[in-house]
């Protein structure tokens, strides 16, 4: 396939030049992966083929016999799926490229929750039940597929524990000339990994001075501990369970894209719905996004990864959900999807560089801040929190896979190496996180390599693209023409979108 799009002629339309160049960049991408064996060590504890296969279950068709009939297919067949996977993974550990030990003691946990009684597969036929389209073949089947599907995942967790938990070593670090190829594919572009370290740690400052400023607004005199603790303890500040929660953050998307479609941005109207929906257990903790099906039948829908049985302080959660839905990856994953007449298929709806992706939704959530949504102290602190926590992760993650020290000039362990308890301490005194959700964020750092850095690099990205459009432009600038040229050329590397933006766009 690499070839035949390097055959082909330079096109006189800019829309199929772009697409011949995102086809480019992906497959080179895409076979640099399979040279460095890559896909023989594809396991880490949030994005890897074991939580893909579970988590497909909760994007398929529930509402008609033909979907609960794929349903359970799919149930019946995982065994062979988990098989194959278990062989890639036996194939890398014999050639001694098994996982971190932290990320393989991760996988067995979730792997034993999915084949355990509170599976999510559990569930699935008392949703047949409630969903009026059972009949007694279909469910003696589907029970039946559930109990195969559970008896795959048992098998993948004795796997990972008996065999491939042995050979697994105890650095998380990939160590500088992996990590520096890890990077192109979340970015698209080129970076200079000392330059962005250094970077990163002024933004922490920076953050951290503003935190204190709105901290004193909601706890005078307390400082950031002070209005953390009425923030997390006030029960006026909390939603009292999981459906309280499920309906206020639905409200704030609701409101948003209806005062904000037309005015800064051009939403179509296929994605003026977006479902909000608790999680069901197994998972890592946060919130996540599920673009809409190509045609729109399946709607875009934003997850909360939650224990739905314990309030949940709402103080983070305004941001996260403008970050998640509208006007961040609801927006941008529905203007990818249906442009049709465009972008490549391949561009619209499998490419996706985070450096754009979440490059865009960070940016988003610092827009609503700018635009004045986040009407509250609390909402203001909360949106701080989650720029704090992304600034984290740059330097959480370059300094623990280089294995860098930490500047002599700063406060936190200053001139020492990072080690896991060190950035989990990071992540509770400076992101304010709970310890759960610190020890569940550092895990995913040090297995998925140069990813969390994607959502910094790429907000600074469009923020320096836009400074470039408004000293150009003047007065003549338009937020909503910038958006639009940011979202339509799709989640592709850094380098692309610049071309793209500053170039003109579309015009």
């Amino acid at each position: 396939m690499r070839r035949r799009v390097s055959e082909l002629e330079e096109p006189a339309d800019q829309w199929d030049r772009l697409a011949i160049r995102v086809a480019a960049d992906f497959l080179d991408t895409e076979i640099a992966r399979y040279e460095h064996d890559d896909h023989l060590r594809d396991l880490n504890s949030v994005a890897s083929p074991l939580q893909d296969m579970r988590e497909v279950f909760d994007l398929m068709d529930k509402g008609s016999r033909d979907g609960w009939e794929n349903i359970t297919i799919r149930l019946e067949t995982l065994g062979e799926a988990v098989s194959g996977y278990i062989d890639s993974l036996e194939l890398g550990r014999s050639r001694g490229l098994a996982v971190a030990e932290r990320q393989v003691t991760e996988s067995i946990r979730q792997a034993a929750i999915t084949a355990g009684p509170d599976s999510q597969f559990s569930g699935l036929g008392d949703e047949l039940a409630e969903s009026g389209l059972a009949a007694p073949e279909l469910t003696a089947r589907l029970e039946a597929g559930i109990r195969t599907a559970k008896d795959a995942y048992r098998q993948l967790a004795d796997y990972l524990a008996d065999t491939y938990l042995a050979d697994a070593p105890a650095d998380d670090a990939v160590g500088r000339q992996r990590y520096a190829r890890l990077v192109y594919p979340f970015i698209g572009t080129e970076l200079d990994l000392d330059e962005t370290y250094a970077w990163g740690w002024g933004e922490i400052a920076s953050l951290g001075e503003r935190m204190e400023l709105v901290a004193d607004e909601i706890t005078p005199g307390g400082g950031v501990p002070g209005a953390l603790h009425t923030l997390k303890t006030d029960p006026e500040k909390a939603a009292h369970d999981g459906e309280e929660l499920r309906r206020f953050l639905a409200e704030r998307l609701d409101e948003a894209l209806e005062r904000l479609a037309g005015l800064h941005f051009e939403v179509p109207d296929e994605i003026r719905t977006c479902d909000v929906k608790i999680a069901p257990p197994g998972g890592s903790l946060g919130a996540y996004y599920v673009p809409p099906s190509e045609d729109f039948t399946r709607p875009g829908s934003v997850w909360w990864s939650i224990d739905p049985s314990l309030p949940v302080p709402l103080y983070d959660e305004v941001s996260t959900a403008y970050h998640e839905g509208f006007p961040g990856h609801h927006l941008q994953c529905g203007v990818q999807v249906g442009m049709r007449d465009k972008m490549s298929r391949l561009q619209r709806l499998w490419v996706w560089r985070p450096g754009a992706g979440e490059g865009w939704a960070l940016y988003a959530e610092r827009l609503m801040d700018e635009l004045g949504f986040l009407d509250t102290p609390d909402y203001v602190f909360g949106f701080l929190t989650a720029q704090m926590l992304r600034a984290c992760r740059v330097v959480i993650d370059i300094g623990s896979h280089l294995e860098l020290p930490i500047p002599a000039d700063q406060p936190f362990h200053p001139g020492e190496r990072w080690n896991f308890d060190t950035a989990v301490e990071m992540l509770e005194a400076y992101a304010t996180l709970d310890h759960s959700y610190a020890v569940s964020e550092v895990t995913r750092y040090l297995g998925w390599p140069a990813q969390a850095i994607s959502y910094k690099i790429g907000e600074r990205a469009i923020l320096d693209m836009r400074a470039e459009m408004q000293r150009r432009l003047g007065d003549q600038f338009d937020a909503k023409t910038f958006h639009r040229r940011l979202l339509e050329v799709g989640s592709v590397g850094l380098d692309l979108v610049r071309q793209h933006v500053l170039n003109g766009g579309s015009e």
